[in-house]
């Protein structure tokens, strides 16, 4: 029976990682894996998660089986952080995931069970694994135009027009914040319009925030997903904790389906369960208990915070340092759009071939659309980047 299995395309941006391995330049920069490094290479063990962990391995006494949506005190701290006081929480169902791809994963899942019919609105282009998921699980997809090209802004009017052909039953996928793989971000005021639309058309907003405190801090990179959650009766949210806390292979994240009243909460959340059980049954618990552990704590809280607000700065100055570097070199002011970008990546809007050329020409490794881990980057590195991206002439 197994041979009739038939091959799967290959995950691109792991096929850039074993190309990086393999290629032996001593010279050569990896922008295309989606981790944050320090300027040693290294992606660290935030001191808060080191202090959560020992304090969880002192007094753990059991490992037990959490329920099906997972500790429910790692749901209210996480509410918390990403809802703040936007909606009340007795609307709010929340189930525990495997990483923010699970959350992600069991929204779509949720989605078919409502509507088997809902088409899901994404932007143009979005992460790789959104389409991916939507592909396996045969969701119809609706691609509405987000990154220009030219600008390496967000094309925010057509975007704007091609949300308004959704209608009642339809879902519209958003990015929290620090748009992944684009780097190109909405304003408040366009948030507002996209929320105009939404009650327009009825479709119900799906938010996937994967990088919140990582673009203009906490509270700022939350804004636009608790907007969007105070205006419309119902709406999904995928959050991770890969990035902001560090903790990639702990694969913690959470789903929270936000209804219309309390009163429909509790089928959401027996749906919530119901959907983890088919899937993993009880999601993994040592992440999302190193997170209410710092996240209820408020020392912990406080010391986590700093160090995250140096991360974000990091990456801020990084995307300065490049956009400065480029100026010089090519002596042009077209890559200012790098600085006003947020988030890890950034999108520079060029060709395929022009990022093959990168890679055989001068060892840099970027996926083929162009998108570019900017925490990839050091300052030894910048200058080494810039040559390459003018002497290929993007």
């Amino acid at each position: 029976m197994l041979e009739n299995l038939q091959a799967q395309p290959a995950d691109k941006i792991l096929m850039l990682m074993q190309m990086y391995r393999e290629d032996p330049r001593d010279t050569k920069i990896d922008l295309g894996v989606g981790v944050y490094k320090d300027a040693s290479g290294l992606t660290p063990i935030m001191r808060a998660v080191k202090t959560a962990e020992q304090r969880i391995w002192e007094s753990q006494d059991t490992k037990v089986y959490t329920g099906l949506i997972g500790d429910p005190a790692f749901g209210d701290a996480m509410v918390s952080l990403v809802l703040g006081e936007a909606v009340p929480r007795d609307r709010v169902a929340a189930a525990a995931t495997p990483g923010g791809t699970g959350a992600v994963r069991q929204a779509f899942e949720m989605i078919r069970m409502a509507n088997k019919d809902a088409r899901i609105f994404v932007s143009d282009p979005t992460w790789p694994n959104h389409l991916s998921i939507l592909k396996y699980l045969g969701m119809e997809m609706v691609p509405y135009r987000y990154f220009d090209d030219e600008t390496r802004g967000v094309n925010f009017d057509g975007m704007i027009a091609d949300l308004k052909q959704a209608k009642k039953g339809d879902v519209v996928l958003l990015h929290g914040c620090c748009h992944n793989p684009t780097g190109a971000n909405l304003n408040s005021s366009e948030w507002d319009q996209v929320i105009e639309v939404l009650l327009e058309t009825g479709a119900m907003p799906m938010i996937d925030i994967a990088y919140q405190g990582f673009g203009d801090g906490l509270d700022n990179d939350a804004a636009a997903t608790r907007k969007v959650a105070a205006a419309v009766p119902e709406c999904l949210i995928a959050a991770s904790c890969s990035k902001n806390f560090g903790i990639y292979r702990e694969r913690t994240g959470l789903l929270m389906a936000i209804a219309a009243d309390p009163g429909a909460r509790k089928l959401n959340q027996d749906t919530l369960a119901f959907l983890n059980r088919q899937n993993y049954s009880f999601p993994p618990d040592h992440g999302a208990r190193i997170v209410t552990t710092i996240l209820n704590d408020a020392d912990l809280r406080a010391d986590w915070a700093t160090e995250l607000e140096e991360v974000r700065n990091s990456m801020l100055g990084l995307r300065q340092q490049l956009a400065d570097e480029l100026q010089r070199q090519s002596g042009s002011n077209r890559f200012g759009f790098l600085a006003q970008h947020r988030g890890m990546f950034s999108r520079l809007g060029t060709t395929p071939d022009k990022v093959e050329a990168l890679r055989e020409k001068h060892g840099i490794y970027m996926v083929g659309d162009s998108r570019m881990n900017i925490a990839g980057l050091n300052q030894q590195t910048i200058p080494i980047l810039a040559k390459a991206i003018v002497d290929v002439g993007i």
